[in-house]
């Protein structure tokens, strides 16, 4: 399948655990000038594809439209881990749009983040859709196809227009024929396409460098939702997880998806990166996007040592004794 080893896990000095996947870091042109493992392997992008997701309603200014601040328009591109500030921000969200809870087609669920997740239970509240991490995308879709006089109770089937205007901006990006783009249905319910890594990190490339986009109206809703997230960084996920530490980092622009796929663009450097875990391992992600960033000379230390305080390579023990370490042993190609 093309993948090579990522990470090893050390415990009391012997090999415990290894974390195999693929890595490729492409230019402006697209071209690949690293890469670990087979950078043409194709992969679902997940929640990594979130923010093409969200153009099209950015390109018909959905935000504006509805009245929506900084903090809610955001929750289009988040896979936020439900803490108490994501539901105040989603449930005004709601009301401005115009929606219910029950239009939403993600299935109810507790919040991610696990602080959140013991709130609930211990206030006995049951499992809510405005829970689920990708309530916030649902809205959005849901509000542009309001907006455009599109069905608002099927926005989720394939054949729908807000469906069908995603797949072609996912293959605008991307640089490849729609017809070509795998799809299959993600675990929130709404249709999801796969890419090669190479093709992700291109797509974050432009993400990151909208002037490399030719159309103007997609140029323009590329910068807003990637600004929106850099200017709202712990609405994409929440205070301790891996794509708000690497939003803080007005350079970059950031976002993981399930089973272990993460997209990166670099706007000074100019460079798109993208990676895949294998075993879908998300604990691993800082460990390994440090050490690309680390490999490219990337000058913002502090980003790189919050992601080391997310997810230290050191491995300790359930009573906190350092027991063993984890290590980055991918080279490129």
């Amino acid at each position: 399948m093309g993948f090579t080893a990522l990470v090893e896990e050390y415990r009391g000095g012997t090999l415990e655990n290894v974390h195999y996947g693929a890595v490729a870091v492409v230019d402006e042109t697209g071209k690949v000038i690293h890469k670990a493992g087979d950078e043409n392997f194709v992969t679902f992008l997940r929640s990594a594809a979130k923010p093409f997701q969200a153009i099209p309603a950015m390109k018909r200014n959905v935000p504006g439209i509805y009245g929506l601040t900084g903090r809610e328009a955001a929750l289009f591109a988040a896979s936020h881990r439900g803490e108490a500030f994501h539901i105040e921000a989603l449930e005004s969200m709601y009301r401005k749009i115009g929606i219910t809870e029950d239009m939403l087609h993600c299935c109810a669920a507790y919040p991610l983040n696990e602080d959140a997740k013991a709130a609930r239970h211990r206030a006995r509240e049951p499992k809510r859709r405005i829970f689920h991490n990708c309530s916030g995308k649902h809205a959005g879709l849901i509000a542009l196809s309001k907006h455009m006089g599109w069905d608002e109770r099927t926005y989720y089937e394939a054949s729908h227009p807000v469906q069908r205007e995603i797949i072609e901006t996912a293959a605008y990006f991307a640089e490849v024929p729609a017809e070509s783009i795998p799809g299959g249905i993600d675990g929130c319910g709404l249709p999801i396409y796969a890419l090669p890594l190479h093709k992700i990190a291109f797509s974050y490339l432009k993400l990151a460098c909208p002037d490399r986009i030719g159309d103007t109206a997609t140029r323009e809703a590329a910068s807003a939702i990637a600004r929106l997230m850099n200017e709202n960084p712990q609405m994409i996920a929440d205070t301790k997880f891996v794509c708000s530490a690497l939003l803080a980092d007005e350079n970059l622009v950031a976002k993981g998806g399930a089973k272990g796929v993460y997209g990166i663009g670099l706007r000074k450097e100019r460079l798109g990166i993208s990676l895949k875990v294998s075993d879908g391992a998300e604990h691993v992600w800082p460990c390994i996007i440090a050490s690309i960033l680390e490999r490219l000379g990337y000058g913002n230390r502090e980003t790189i040592e919050r992601l080391y305080a997310l997810a230290p390579n050191t491995i300790a023990n359930d009573g906190g004794t350092e027991v063993g370490e984890r290590r980055a042993v991918f080279a490129w190609a």
